[in-house]
């Protein structure tokens, strides 16, 4: 399912990657952060909101780059270029990504800034909605949220616009050592 996803989350301008462990997607993401020109400056921030990519994780071996933050505010991401969290489910039909964001940050870091970096077990690659739904409940999750690639509108004079409402790029990041249902 992950190549149908793959074709899919790229066909909307998603760009998707996939790692066996977690230290080979930071050793992806951290040389990102470094290129896009991540710093401790308004508009060159990162927030990283916590997720189960970070438990287990020692501060030692957590990303320390200028500007990458892991205490997330509404101010913190408002003025960052970067925002990284860790999402539940992909769904293989649309490439979209599935998230309960109860979590305030989790919301902050996925739509206030300009570069979205979603980190996703690859065991968590469902077919469709109806697999989802079999998995969470709507009536029970507090806000969930479905990304399918960049934020896009085409409402303003009908010329398609990218970013309006969200990130204007979207990086998606498969993590084979998070595990999920399907493994």
């Amino acid at each position: 399912m992950y190549e149908q996803f793959k074709a899919r989350a790229v066909g909307v301008g998603a760009e998707v990657y996939r790692f066996e462990t977690k230290q080979n997607a930071l050793d992806f993401i951290v040389p990102f952060l470094q290129r896009e020109g991540t710093a401790d400056a308004p508009g060159c921030y990162a927030v990283w909101a916590d997720s189960p990519f970070l438990t287990g994780l020692e501060q030692a071996q957590r990303p320390n780059c200028p500007g990458l933050s892991f205490q997330v505010t509404r101010e913190r991401a408002a003025q960052a270029k970067i925002g990284i969290s860790q999402m539940e489910w992909a769904l293989a039909d649309t490439g979209s990504l599935v998230q309960d964001q109860g979590a305030a940050e989790q919301r902050l870091v996925s739509s206030l800034t300009t570069i979205h970096i979603a980190l996703v077990p690859s065991g968590n690659i469902l077919e469709g909605k109806q697999a989802l739904f079999k998995r969470m409940n709507p009536s029970t999750s507090r806000y969930i949220a479905f990304i399918t690639g960049p934020s896009r509108t085409a409402d303003i004079e009908r010329v398609l616009t990218i970013g309006v409402h969200g990130p204007e790029r979207l990086i998606i990041i498969f993590v084979d050592e998070l595990g999920g249902e399907n493994q």
